[in-house]
């Protein structure tokens, strides 16, 4: 037994419970730990040849007006039907809005994220007859609280949370780190752990017992990413099991890109991009919100790559590993939809502190009042 693997082994017995109940892997995390106990450096960049999207790969929606009525029509089909999910990514706390939980941060005066999504599904139902499902997917630091925000709204199936992973913070030589209370320091890894949590959770796969289709993944904070019949409608049509939204890159923006590695297309964060590819060739980013056919995603099976991320705790240097969801795009085919970043239809409205908050609230409102949630 190696000395990670004792430290682990030797954590308290009610700790132990909280992370098996959250889907720790304690092999995993020693294998992870081996370069840093061997004085490897950590490498996140990818391997292969990278090249810029094709021109097949970026589309953006179809131009004739007929084309839209027919994708719109085939999206609201799916709708009335029951066949479509939406998954709220809400396992943040808003450090820089002084550490609360986002999604019940107000986007608008009196209506929080969070209340803000439930009135989206509760509209959609009046319209089509069919409520779609809401999960959010939460964590530790989140879950009991948007649990509580929710209360009676809480409904099997319909509206439910379920948890991501939870992990441990090592040092930078692979030991388990202990913080200030002398406690190994906890850390979620990354919205990569969807797949895996929503499988773990049983929803996904009732889901797709009872004829779901399509699940549709976005960040709490970013309200442009609402459900929209067309868009469902084009992701349906093309028939690939994924839809990843992209917008105009601006500036200095930085993010995951769509590139093509070894001519696979795919996307990476631009801390994965080598020196020999410049991302600022690739004029567009991700903006974290998908359409994935949730069949496909329950069927998921890939080797997913953590990566090395150094972190300040209690002011000494920590090490965590993270995934990423969007590397999901490496192991299923996808189409990649350019849209809007401004505008009445804007689908990337991201709030990532107070300032930029206040500076949104008018578009939020624009968006609530065109889908009829205020």
């Amino acid at each position: 037994m190696t000395t990670l693997e004792a430290q682990l082994a030797a954590l308290p017995a009610d700790f132990q419970k909280t992370l098996a109940e959250c889907g720790f892997n304690a092999a995993r995390l020693v294998e992870l730990a081996k370069p840093l106990q061997n004085g490897v450096a950590a490498d996140n960049l990818v391997k292969g040849v990278l090249t810029p999207p094709t021109a097949s790969d970026v589309v953006q929606l179809p131009a004739p007006e007929a084309e839209h009525a027919r994708l719109r029509a085939l999206g609201e089909e799916s709708l009335r039907r029951g066949e479509y999910a939406l998954v709220v990514l809400a396992g943040g706390m808003a450090t820089r809005m002084g550490g609360v939980v986002k999604a019940l941060v107000d986007a608008i005066p009196g209506k929080s994220f969070l209340d803000l999504r439930l009135r989206e599904v509760e509209v959609l139902a009046q319209r089509y007859g069919a409520r779609p499902p809401l999960w959010l997917m939460t964590s530790q630091s989140t879950d009991e609280k948007i649990r509580t925000a929710l209360g009676r709204h809480l409904q099997d199936d319909d509206v439910a949370t379920f948890r991501q992973e939870l992990s441990l913070r090592l040092t930078p030589d692979g030991n388990v780190f202990l913080g200030a209370d002398g406690r190994p320091s906890e850390h979620a890894p990354g919205h990569g752990d969807l797949p895996d949590a929503l499988k773990r959770s049983g929803l996904l796969e009732r889901f797709v017992a009872r004829g779901g289709k399509t699940l549709m993944m976005s960040n709490v904070d970013n309200l442009g990413g609402t459900i929209d019949p067309l868009i469902l409608g084009f992701h349906l049509a093309h028939g690939l099991p994924v839809t990843s939204e992209v917008v105009d890159k601006l500036g200095s923006d930085r993010g995951g890109i769509p590139v093509r590695v070894n001519d696979q297309p795919c996307v990476l964060e631009e801390f994965r991009i080598p020196p020999s590819f410049d991302p600022a060739t690739v004029r567009v980013f991700n903006t974290n919100v998908f359409h994935f056919d949730a069949k496909a995603l329950l069927e998921l099976d890939m080797p997913w790559t953590f990566f090395t991320v150094t972190k300040k705790v209690d002011g000494q240097g920590v090490i965590q590993f993270e995934r990423l969801v969007n590397e999901v795009t490496s192991a299923l085919p996808t189409k990649y939809l350019h849209l809007p970043r401004t505008g009445p239809h804007s689908r990337f409205l991201p709030v990532k502190d107070n300032e930029e908050l206040a500076a949104r609230v008018p578009e939020i409102e624009a968006v609530a009042k065109a889908h009829g949630w205020i």
